[in-house]
């Protein structure tokens, strides 16, 4: 097993890996994904709800007929184990966790809730991060597998906070984080969120499941730095090519030959773009930051697009929540046909 030293909630102590640094499923892993609040029994349980839970924890891989959830009282609770079975086998249908996340998003769609892929993205960035990230990295992996929300400042800093925390901790102040803000400090009222720069950023530590603080993500902050190397070692774990990505201000490249958005809305403004579509301003003032992606090696490339660059953006919805999909990055990048 593997010594967690941070983000204990994501289950990775408990998985094993591979020679090859590929993650392996486990049973303890297993039943840990099992506990979840809606499969959890409660005080109204049924004796067959009950008896499968404890089935399944101490043998997650058990097989579950249709006859032993036709017995559970609650269809509700029923149709979440049916969920979770299927998630369960898909997880267990390929040699490494690596392989069965990339294969949910295959074929013709995924048939798995997001809070499941969510957590299956959340240990598969705790391992990218390795053992020894920055406080940084840390709280930027964290954009991979949370919802955040966006605040503009009076100085143009574009700020993110998990959408969830700021919910539950300040739930009639909106997402007007700024009306939070202590005039010249770094932490919410109320809420205790705290802006993490390279000054404070070890503060992260204390709380690093908490989802309690904030970073900024324009251009030329550590955050989008450290942003862009996360995505980097992303790729390269799972696709085995290295590349290097760099924030920029705008596509000066008039005729770009690929792209792909890191969320649905900037996936869709750069799409009209391309196609020379007239895009709204209000749009336009969704995006958060262009980044460029280069090949290291043009080989691993598309042949009709080798040693171009990649342009990848980052927006956010009317609503001002950012939701990223890192498996954009590992689905539409133009590689090269592979024996």
């Amino acid at each position: 097993m593997i010594k967690n030293d941070y983000w204990s909630d994501s289950g990775y102590a408990l998985l094993d890996v591979d020679a090859q640094q590929q993650l392996l499923v486990t049973d303890a892993y297993l039943s840990f994904l099992l506990n979840r609040p809606e499969l959890a029994p409660v005080d109204t349980s049924c004796d067959a709800e009950r008896a499968l839970f404890k089935t399944l924890v101490a043998q997650p891989q058990t097989a579950v007929s249709p006859d032993m959830l036709a017995k559970i009282l609650n269809q509700d609770v029923a149709d979440n184990y049916l969920v979770w079975l299927r998630f369960r086998d898909r997880v267990l249908a390929r040699p490494t966790l690596e392989s069965s996340y990339l294969a949910l998003f295959q074929g013709a769609g995924v048939d798995v809730p997001p809070v499941l892929v969510n957590q299956l993205t959340h240990v598969l960035v705790r391992h990218v991060l390795g053992p020894a990230p920055t406080a940084l990295e840390a709280r930027v992996g964290e954009l991979f597998f949370r919802s955040q929300v966006i605040t503009v400042t009076d100085d143009k800093a574009l700020l993110a906070a998990d959408e969830a925390t700021v919910i539950a901790r300040a739930p009639n102040a909106g997402f007007d984080l700024m009306g939070l803000l202590r005039t010249g400090g770094g932490s919410l009222i109320g809420v205790d969120l705290d802006v993490l720069n390279l000054d404070n950023q070890d503060l992260y530590w204390a709380r690093d499941s908490r989802h309690d603080t904030v970073i900024a993500v324009n251009r030329q902050q550590p955050a989008i730095d450290a942003l862009c190397g996360l995505m980097s070692k992303w790729i390269e774990h799972f696709l085995l090519v290295k590349v290097r990505i760099q924030a920029q201000d705008q596509v000066k490249d008039k005729k770009w030959v690929w792209h792909l958005g890191l969320d649905v809305h900037s996936s869709s403004i750069l799409n009209d773009l391309y196609l020379g579509h007239y895009v709204q301003p209000k749009r336009l003032e969704q995006l958060l930051c262009l980044f460029k992606l280069e090949f290291d090696r043009a080989t691993d490339m598309l042949a009709k697009v080798a040693g171009k660059p990649v342009y990848l953006a980052m927006a956010c919805d009317a609503d001002n929540k950012l939701r990223i999909k890192p498996q954009n990055l590992l689905l539409n990048l133009p590689l090269a046909m592979r024996s």
